[in-house]
This record gives C-alpha cells, sequence and structure tokens, in this order.
C-alpha cells in the first residue's frame, strides 16, 4: 500500500493521530524488530516513508503505533537513536534516512526538543532529521516480522541481535522479551 496526502480525497490525512511515529535510520528489519520487542508499542509498519522537498525519496523506515500511557515519546526517540548509526553520515544515508518523521507540527516541535536534550547523550552529533511525513509504502509480506520469523538467520544473529542486547541492558524496564536466549547482554 502506497499512501499520499496530495493523493487522498477531500485533503485527508492518511496517518493522523497522536499515537504513531515513524523513524528511519537503517534496516527496517532491525527496526522493525527493536520496536516490536517494547513494551507500549501496539503496532509496527515496515517498509519505506517519504518526506517532502530534498527527502521525498522512500527510505527504509517503519511507522510504530504506541500507548503514550506505557511508553512516552522521548524513550522512542532515545531508544531510536541509539539502536542505529544516528551519529553517522555514510554513503547508505539516502537508503537508510537517519530521522524522525512527525504526523503533526506539535509532534514536529515536541521531536525537535527531545532530540535537541538527547544530543548530551552523544560524544558526536546527532544526524538525525526531524521531518515532516508525506508517505508510506509497506514492505512486501516476505520481509514483515522477518527478525521474529527468521531469528536463526545471520542477519539476525549478526546485526539485530546486539541491539535487543542493547535494550535488554539499557532499556530493560520496556524489553518485553528478556527470556529470550538467543539475546544475551553483557
Amino acid at each position: 500500500m502506497h499512501i499520499e496526502r496530495s493523493k487522498l480525497p477531500g485533503g485527508i490525512k492518511p496517518f493522523s493521530g497522536a499515537n504513531k511515529i515513524a523513524l528511519g535510520g537503517g534496516c527496517h528489519w532491525c527496526t522493525e524488530a527493536v520496536f516490536q520487542s517494547l513494551k507500549g508499542v501496539i503496532k509496527v509498519e515496515q517498509g519505506y516513508v517519504a518526506s517532502t522537498g530534498l527527502n521525498s525519496e522512500l527510505s527504509e523506515a517503519v511507522i510504530v503505533h504506541f500507548d503514550s500511557k506505557a511508553i512516552e515519546l522521548h524513550t522512542l526517540i532515545a531508544i531510536h537513536l541509539h539502536t542505529h548509526k544516528s551519529t553517522s553520515d555514510h554513503s547508505f544515508r539516502s537508503k537508510y534516512r537517519s530521522a524522525i518523521y512527525t504526523f503533526s507540527e506539535t509532534q514536529e516541535h515536541e521531536s525537535k526538543l527531545i532530540l535537541k536534550k538527547l544530543q548530551t547523550d552523544f560524544k558526536k552529533t546527532l544526524i538525525t532529521q526531524v521531518l515532516p511525513f508525506y508517505s508510506f509504502k509497506a514492505s512486501r509480506d516476505s520481509l514483515l516480522n522477518y527478525y521474529y520469523s527468521n531469528p536463526e538467520k545471520p542477519f539476525c544473529e549478526i546485526y539485530i541481535n546486539p541491539k535487543l542486547a542493547l535494550l535488554k541492558k539499557q532499556f530493560s524496564e520496556y524489553f518485553t522479551n528478556k527470556d529470550l536466549l538467543r539475546v544475551k547482554s553483557d
């Protein structure tokens, strides 16, 4: 499914609501697994997100639907920044745009304040952008729920398990899969 705001009848926005945020920064298999593993996350949609202007090309990302009473936007953004290379402007940034895609001006303002506050957690400057959400294209079905369907795959063991181990260690009060044997912490 690919939805663009401008293509909807009557100017209806495809995703309006306070309890979702789109996040991009690394492989969407990794990002999906991270946010699927959190208390308070209701649903994770894996796919490609576009913003506007210079960021109008689709880039791997997820839309996270969450219960703000169980997990705050600040926590989701902190987890996002710590589980991808949010300070690295590497050559794959067009495919893996480091971004927080917002669904309202209020959420955009709040996300910018959160990002500024979280900069103190990092030695290098964060390159993560706060951008308006414009469109979403879902991944094909065979890619959805990738980690939990394929935990033994080398990709999962090499790239996703370390991110889940970080969740278990640094964000344990939000981590839902503490008993997974494949996720070891130091």
